[in-house]
């Protein structure tokens, strides 16, 4: 059996007048993420697990935001074309353990729809998906409010 790791990390700006997006899901905020896409920082943090496991560069190769293409483009685009690669690859995904590290809102009563959001995104079983939140405790600019965070992790196995 063929194992492999990868790790995703990303961050975004706050920004006024832009949707607040995390796994797909809209989180009511007076805020949003600044970003060339919808800047759906888990999302982006996943593909890059997703694309670093198989060696594949990072979500920047693959979908530039120096092209309009993108702009404000649904991250679940990039999300769902690192999966298919995972999947021609000969992988599959096993599973996927990530955090978003944001000072607010609170989050954890959109724990399970941003897993099933994943889950029917990537074709992965619920148990499969672990979300966890996180504040700064203040510190750094996620703990002030400037900025937001999320790492993931994945694993993907060949039989």
């Amino acid at each position: 059996m063929d194992i492999r790791t990868g790790f995703g990390w990303d961050n975004h700006r706050i920004a006024q007048g832009r949707p607040l997006i995390l796994g797909g899901v809209p989180i009511p905020c007076d805020f949003g993420l600044d970003g060339h896409s919808d800047a759906d920082l888990l999302a982006h943090a996943i593909t890059d697990a997703l694309l670093g496991a198989l060696a594949l560069g990072d979500i920047g190769l693959h979908f530039p935001d120096s092209d309009p293409k993108w702009k404000d483009c649904d991250s679940f685009v990039f999300l769902k074309h690192a999966a298919k690669l995972v999947r021609e690859s000969g992988y599959r995904i096993s599973n996927i353990d990530s955090t978003v590290i944001i000072q607010r809102p609170k989050l954890r009563d959109f724990r399970l729809p941003i897993r099933q959001s994943l889950s029917n995104a990537l074709e992965l079983p619920l148990d499969r998906i672990s979300v966890k939140f996180k504040t700064a405790e203040k510190v750094g600019p996620v703990g002030e409010g400037l900025s937001a965070e999320a790492q993931a992790a994945v694993l993907i196995v060949k039989p």
